[in-house]
């Protein structure tokens, strides 16, 4: 179904977030494409429901570029699971 790269929670905040990695940021920003984005969206309803009861009340989906010589860029809610 997909990967995610990295899943993490804050109280009751659960972030999906996926990491690319290009020869510049802006590469590595357009790689998240629509397709894509709805592979992560459903590797993440999956393991979702792998967990059976939780207290998460909010999700979200962020990105994280990255890019030789470069800070790495955090992009918080980069997208939505619908988008």
């Amino acid at each position: 179904m997909g990967e995610i790269d990295i899943i993490a929670r804050r109280r009751h905040l659960l972030v999906f977030v996926e990491v690319k990695a290009r020869a510049k940021l802006e590469d590595a920003a357009w790689s998240v494409t629509d397709r894509q984005r709805a592979r992560i969206a459903a590797a993440a309803e999956a393991w979702l429901a792998r967990q059976g009861d939780h207290d998460f009340r909010d999700m979200r989906f962020d990105a994280v570029l990255v890019a030789p010589g470069r800070i790495p860029q955090h992009i918080p809610a980069a997208f939505e699971a619908g988008s």
